[in-house]
């Protein structure tokens, strides 16, 4: 069976959200942590989508380049219908980092339509798109803010969102020609939106599409199918995407779950003050304080939090490394070295004291330390909130396969969070 739907996600935690959307939707998905060898294509099975979690958020337009050709050119001949570009719900991106239309560019290759689906709002999330201006709650309360006034978003250390309305967003980017269906449409005629769709068509080199509700989603839905059916698309977009091309159906159902002992090891990298809160409710956890300065520039500093973990989780506890300051601030200046030191601590830290359960908090640290620990792919294994998946780690060494990895971004979940992740449990 040829699989219809590709995914790729540009950073680690929303590609896990989107199998996690597919799972739950009743669709056999596998997420791949690179272009896949043909062996272990078969190892996964039976699938109707196959996922690749990337790191195209964190990357410069040269680098992207080389990072997305080889995925475009396998899903072209993979045969799927709809190729995925997963962006993050509140398409935050920048000119030099992680450019959403430089992502599109490199991946329109290798579709058949010239004509480019972007789907603007994920409503189950709390990101809500109307005549292509993005909105985004925050906060318990559920208080709902355009983009541009939101109070995380609109101050982004690396990526700030200073423009809601989407269009203009992408036009800095550098893509330009961008038309629209708006709300009123997507709740009407089907057939009048295929007609709208034909006429931009003509017109426009993309189509950004609102979507304020699950009624919209549908409309999105029955739109993706048909025009997929004609000619492959590329479609952009949050995990709104998945749950659009893909009806509900019977959620997947996993083996009767086997409480996993052990500590649990938590890595946080994350700014945000979504998961700071998180972190100060993590009251089972011994906390671990890692001062980037230190690790950056001292081996004996990393060979000390390295001991001190793994004595830790040697003694039953679980354990929270976080390399995030007490306060809130900017990123660090060398973010990416960070990222790559922190993905070093856990692999060694894992390798002194190999546990069961891994936590991992912010988008661009999930995506480097998942890639350095030498797992190849991750399936569903359970939802512990709306964005925020937990996978079965899948890898060649038999001391990390089908580990329980929880990958989380910064404003996702709620504020227990890493308290459930120590009641969750993993099937045979």
């Amino acid at each position: 069976m040829t699989p219809s739907y590709g995914w790729y996600g540009d950073d680690f935690t929303g590609a896990t959200d989107t199998l996690a959307t597919l799972a739950r939707r009743g669709r056999r998905a596998f997420l791949f942590l690179r272009v896949p060898a043909p062996q272990q294509l078969v190892q996964a099975g039976d699938l109707e989508a196959v996922g690749i979690a990337g790191v195209a958020r964190a990357l410069e337009p040269g680098e992207m380049q080389a990072e997305l050709a080889p995925v475009g050119a396998f899903f072209r001949d993979l045969g799927v219908r709809i190729v995925h570009y997963k962006c993050c719900s509140t398409f935050d991106s920048a000119p030099a980092r992680g450019n959403i239309a430089v992502a599109i560019t490199i991946l329109r290759r290798y579709v058949e339509h010239e004509i480019v689906a972007i789907v603007g709002g994920q409503p189950s999330l709390g990101r809500y798109c109307a005549f292509s201006n993005l909105f985004a709650s925050f906060g318990a309360d559920g208080g709902v803010f355009r983009l541009d006034r939101h109070p995380t978003m609109s101050r982004h250390p690396a990526t700030p969102m200073t423009e809601a309305d989407l269009r203009q967003h992408l036009a800095a980017l550098g893509m330009q020609d961008i038309g629209a269906i708006h709300w009123p449409l997507l709740a009407g005629d089907p057939e009048a939106i295929a007609a709208d769709w034909q006429r931009l068509s003509k017109m426009a080199s993309a189509v950004l599409l609102d979507a304020l509700d699950a009624q919209h989603v549908d409309a999105i839905g029955h739109l993706l199918r048909t025009e997929s059916q004609r000619h492959s698309l590329l479609a952009v977009g949050p995990s709104s995407v998945a749950q659009a091309f893909f009806k509900e159906g019977e959620p997947m159902v996993n083996p009767p779950p086997t409480p996993m002992d052990g500590p649990v090891l938590a890595f946080v990298g994350s700014l945000s003050p979504t998961t700071r809160a998180q972190m100060a409710a993590a009251r089972s956890y011994t906390r671990l304080a890692v001062d980037p300065d230190s690790v950056l520039s001292s081996s004996d500093a990393r060979e000390r939090i390295i001991e001190e973990a793994a004595a830790a989780l040697a003694q039953g506890e679980h354990v929270m490394l976080s390399t995030a300051p007490e306060a809130a601030g900017a990123p660090h200046s060398a973010a990416a070295d960070l990222a790559t030191v922190s993905a070093s601590l856990v692999d060694e830290v894992l390798k002194r004291h190999p546990v069961r359960r891994l936590a991992i908090a912010g988008g661009d640290t999930s995506s480097r330390i998942v890639g350095h620990l030498g797992y190849w792919g991750l399936g569903y294994h359970s939802q512990i909130c709306n964005g925020v998946a937990v996978s079965l780690a899948r890898s060649d060494d038999s001391s990390r396969d089908r580990m329980l990895v929880m990958l989380k971004g910064g404003q996702m979940g709620h504020e227990q969070l890493f308290e459930s992740f120590l009641d969750n449990s993993v099937g045979p």
